[in-house]
């Protein structure tokens, strides 16, 4: 039996699997999230080792059996958290979140001093990474960034805990900016730029390589009877890609979660940072990726509905199947800011276009269509670097809608195809890595594409209505840059 645990944004997640990685079991606590300032977002490690522990706990009540065979854990969760250690191992501060846009001005000043982090990390520096995190902390919590001993991310606290191993994976590190991507090593050259040194930093390793051992008093919580091995793992978005089999060029996926994914791999590294383009490592070795990110996706519906606070998020769709389309406002959903195109920490939400004649399902269609919209963006940026997409598997909150499917591929002009297991993603992903540590199979018999539960194809009534907003939609965005500046400047 395996584990797959996800450090999620919203919630913890694990999924039991067998060796036949049919899952077995699943537990989950849900996690709270500090916005005390604008562009400010965190979270305290220990919530999530505390949820953690009560998942396994759950685990082990509710499938007691199981339970006592798990051999091996993979591990994943939301990428760039910076979570700082001191010398006894303690959390000096809250984590900082991939979401929190607070080192804008730090970005600028990475970006000018060191031309390395788009020549060797691959990536045009942004608030949500994490290294510009640190210089933010060095300058204004200079008592606190001189404690540091170790910068973790969130998913690698978790192993620490679980195993008191300092480690992380190639694909999640990534996300520092403190990684050389095409040589799969950290840089010298980009910590320095944080005044960091790799000594701060965990060992590299691939996603499915050893990491260490369940400590004993975590292996007594499931009963186990052997010894568990817990294996390096994956950020949330390969771990995502590999949960549906997405490892080779030409395949794709979109992740409708808290934040939107567009995810190819590749076999080289292909950036396109003038694009705010995402340029990773893969989390099999000899891989790597390319990815555009929209801050906010499934999220962007949950805020409106938590505005009506009158109907769930399946009855708004259900409006908006009702609504005239062609007639309804344009949603900017930049409700945290965005990278992919625009890498742009003051962009904000934005409706457009609201008459006496809208209605609370024209308005739902708005948010569906603009999330839509901004995948689009991110497609366009991957296409840009000659990379050729031939099907595209959905996972995530998001892809429980079919409605939205339709409205995702008549803005793209692709297929789309979902799968079974595609609500358990990232979790079941990890749980792929430790069952393929352990079995030692190859690649094509552990990492095969899920069963198809639905295929998606463009709507011929949709597509010419979708594409003209498309263009207002961005010129839109251009139009109020300045304003949204200005906005965030006098919060």
């Amino acid at each position: 039996m395996y584990l797959g645990i996800d450090i999620g944004t919203s919630s913890i997640k694990i999924v039991l699997v067998d060796e036949n990685q049919k899952v077995v079991g699943l537990a989950s606590q849900e996690l709270s999230i500090q916005q005390e300032k604008p562009l400010y977002s965190e979270q305290h490690p220990d919530e999530w080792y505390e949820k953690v522990l009560k998942a396994l706990y759950s685990i082990q009540q509710d499938y007691p059996s199981e339970s006592s065979q798990i051999c091996s854990i993979g591990l994943t969760g939301q990428m760039h958290g910076a979570v700082c250690l001191d010398i006894k191992g303690e959390v000096i501060r809250p984590a900082i979140l991939w979401n929190d846009g607070r080192s804008y001005q730090e970005c600028n000043d990475l970006m000018s001093n060191n031309p390395d982090f788009e020549i060797v990390g691959a990536n045009k520096v942004m608030p949500g990474f994490t290294a510009p995190k640190l210089l933010w902390m060095k300058r204004n919590e200079p008592k606190l960034f001189n404690r540091i001993n170790k910068v973790l991310l969130p998913k690698d606290y978790i192993r620490y805990k679980l195993t008191g191993e300092f480690a992380s994976d190639m694909s999640d590190a990534s996300g520092t900016l403190w990684m050389d991507i095409a040589q799969r090593k950290w840089s010298s050259s980009l910590l320095s730029s944080c005044d960091l040194k790799e000594c701060h930093m965990p060992m590299l390793l691939e996603g499915s390589d050893l990491s260490g051992y369940l400590r004993p008093a975590i292996q007594n919580i499931l009963k186990a009877q052997q010894k568990v091995k817990v294996i390096a793992g994956a950020s949330d978005n390969a771990a995502g890609a590999l949960s549906m089999g997405i490892y080779q060029e030409k395949d794709a996926m979109i992740s409708l979660g808290t934040s939107g994914v567009y995810f190819v791999p590749n076999q080289a590294c292909l950036p396109n940072t003038k694009r705010g383009l995402h340029t990773f490592c893969h989390a099999l070795d000899g891989l790597w990726h390319q990815m555009g990110v929209v801050l906010s996706a499934a999220s962007a519906l949950s805020w409106w509905k938590n505005i009506i606070q009158t109907h769930s998020e399946s009855e708004l769709i259900n409006l908006a199947k009702k609504s005239k389309y062609m007639n309804t406002p344009l949603f900017l959903p930049y409700l945290s800011g965005e990278r992919t195109p625009h890498n742009n920490p003051f962009a904000q939400g934005a409706f457009i276009g609201m008459t006496h004649a809208t209605e609370l399902g024209d308005m739902v269609q708005a948010v569906l269509e603009g999330v839509a919209y901004a995948i689009a963006d991110c497609q366009d940026t991957i296409l840009e670097t000659g990379v050729q997409i031939n099907s595209i598997s959905v996972i995530g909150g998001g892809s429980k809608s079919p409605y939205w499917g339709d409205i995702i591929a008549s803005s793209i002009h692709k297929t789309l195809t979902y799968h079974n297991e595609s609500s358990v993603g990232p979790a079941f992903g990890a749980a792929r890595l430790a069952v393929y540590e352990d079995t030692k199979a190859s690649i094509e018999d552990i990492f095969y594409k899920p069963t198809v539960s639905q295929i998606i194809t463009p709507k011929t009534e949709m597509t010419a209505s979708l594409a003209n907003k498309l263009k207002i939609y961005r010129s839109t965005y251009y139009q109020l840059k300045t304003i949204f500046q200005s906005i965030g400047e006098l919060s």
